[in-house]
């Protein structure tokens, strides 16, 4: 039985001493607001981004992970940057494809001069007529 008032008194002096802790505060001044973490550094903005930028990117961390905001900043800009990219890309492969087509169809480089073009003058009978 003196174990159980043990108890008793035990957690009545720890119930007390938790409301005082948080109810009264102690007197000490109020925690001020802190401002929340931001990216600190930012991805350039005047050039394109390159490996070492992406490799050297930090996010702040939220109470639940990122911030969502930071994170779809950092992702809009690569997806812009990739599109941009890909669009560069298409264009230089169809600038190539237009100049291998024209060195294909083009000119016969082999051709003697003054010999007429293959089917320039329609089909030729052994005469060198029509």
């Amino acid at each position: 039985m003196d174990v159980f008032w043990f108890l008793l008194l035990t957690m009545a002096v720890v119930v007390a001493a938790v409301t005082l802790a948080v109810v009264g505060g102690g007197g000490s001044a109020v925690l001020q607001d802190v401002e929340p973490e931001r990216l600190t550094d930012p991805l350039p903005a005047n050039r394109p981004l390159g490996r070492a930028d992406i490799e050297a990117m930090r996010l702040p961390m939220a109470v639940r992970g990122y911030r969502m905001a930071d994170v779809d900043e950092a992702l809009d800009r690569l997806a812009a940057e990739l599109a941009e990219r890909d669009a560069h890309i298409a264009e230089l492969e169809s600038a190539l494809a237009g100049a291998q087509a024209t060195a294909v169809t083009g000119p016969d480089l082999f051709k003697r001069p003054g010999e007429p073009l293959t089917g320039e003058n329609g089909p030729q009978d052994e005469e060198g007529q029509r």
